[in-house]
């Protein structure tokens, strides 16, 4: 079974995110959908202190009515008040410089597209996840369409009979429509497995910068890829709503 992940290009996502690229086998960006201003495609969290705090790109006309492919960053003094406060974020860690590095190579990008991916990909290598994995974009795609249509139709482009979602796609998700087109829709069950950071409780809702800079090389070992069957998964929703 060839197993496909549809996301939106995003800032250093949360490791929880690296899990459901472990299982894909084909990659797609979605990168021409229109921005949705508070989304996680321009900023991330880290940790300050007992509390966290949001690092994020300014946006060129606060990317209002774009696609994220046409998406343009706003002034030029941001890459290095970010690496200022990453660093800040993540100090005292054993590994920081590993993370800091990754940083440095994907803010060399000049396109904001490039280094939303290269944000992804940098890690992704770091971690050893997806070497064999196609990937694509829907901007190249030809694939016309809204909603769980569109996705459908680019799973089967990309020959794919297995679609591994995270949670917000129950709300729109015609999950009949995928088994008749024989694809199998199944929902991550992110391990959320702790890691040491250095004050409060512990919170998997960081950038895997800080997963890195804190674990370096067994960083993978904290990340255990699992997914649940959209009927059992639609079952537990009922049962905690």
């Amino acid at each position: 079974m060839t197993a496909v992940v549809i996301t939106q290009p995003m800032l250093f996502p949360w490791p929880g995110f690296f899990e459901q690229l472990m299982i894909a086998d084909s990659y797609i960006y979605l990168d021409d959908t229109q921005f949705s201003k508070g989304s996680f495609t321009n900023r991330i969290q880290l940790l300050r202190g007992n509390d966290r705090c949001w690092m994020t790109i300014p946006l060129a006309g606060k990317g209002s009515f774009q696609k994220i492919s046409e998406l343009a960053a706003a002034g030029d003094d941001w890459q290095a008040s970010h690496r200022v406060q990453l660093r800040q974020s993540l100090l005292g860690a054993p590994f920081i410089d590993d993370a800091l590095s990754i940083f440095d190579s994907v803010y060399r990008h000049s396109s904001l597209l490039e280094l939303l991916i290269a944000s992804i990909e940098e890690p992704a290598r770091y971690l050893g996840i997806g070497k064999s994995r196609k990937i694509e974009k829907t901007s190249e795609m030809g694939v016309e369409g809204i909603s769980w249509q569109r996705v459908l139709d680019i799973v089967l482009k990309a020959g794919g009979t297995r679609y591994l979602t995270g949670h917000g796609a129950a709300n729109y998700m015609d999950h009949v429509a995928f088994e008749r087109a024989g694809v199998q829709v199944e929902y991550m069950n992110y391990s959320r497995t702790p890691w040491p950071q250095p004050v409060g409780p512990f919170t998997p809702y960081v950038s895997v910068l800080d997963l890195i800079a804190r674990t370096g090389p067994e960083a993978r070992n904290c990340l255990i890829p699992a997914t649940v069957a959209w009927q059992d998964f639609l079952k537990e929703e009922t049962v905690t709503s």
